[in-house]
C-alpha cells in the first residue's frame, strides 16, 4: 500500500521542527544539547493539544486516532513522542504506511486538504 504522507513530506515537517527547536536552544538557553528537550516539549505540547506540529501544520497534515479520527488523546501524543524521539520508530513503516510509533500509539498522519473558494 501507498504511504498516504510521503517520506519526504514527513523528513521536512520533522526537519522544520527540529531546527525551530535548535534554535530556540541555542538562541534563549545558549546551549543547543537541550535542543531533543525542547523538541519532545514541542511536540508532545502541540499534537496533544491542537494535533499538529508547526512542522506538520507546514506541511499541511495533522496527527489523528486512527480508528476515529479525532484528536489524540494525552497518552497517544505521550506514547508518539516517545518513540519518535527513538528515531528508529520513525523510520520504520507498516503496511498502511504508518510509522511504527503511529502504530503502537494508535495514531495516523493525516492530510489536511486546501478549501477552495
Amino acid at each position: 500500500m501507498k504511504h498516504q504522507i510521503s517520506l519526504g513530506r514527513r523528513l521536512l515537517g520533522l526537519t522544520i521542527d527540529w531546527l525551530m527547536c535548535y534554535v530556540i536552544a541555542l538562541g534563549f538557553l545558549g546551549d543547543i544539547s537541550w535542543t531533543l528537550v525542547i523538541f519532545f516539549a514541542e511536540t508532545f505540547l502541540l499534537t496533544a493539544f491542537g494535533g499538529a506540529t508547526a512542522g506538520h501544520r507546514a506541511i499541511r497534515v495533522k496527527v489523528v486516532n486512527f480508528q476515529t479520527g479525532a484528536n489524540p488523546t494525552l497518552i497517544q501524543s505521550f506514547i508518539r513522542t516517545v518513540l519518535l524521539c527513538l528515531v528508529v520508530t520513525a523510520i520504520t513503516y507498516d503496511e498502511n504506511g504508518r510509522g511504527i510509533h503511529e502504530r503502537l500509539s494508535g495514531t495516523k498522519l493525516f492530510e489536511i486538504r486546501k478549501t477552495t473558494v
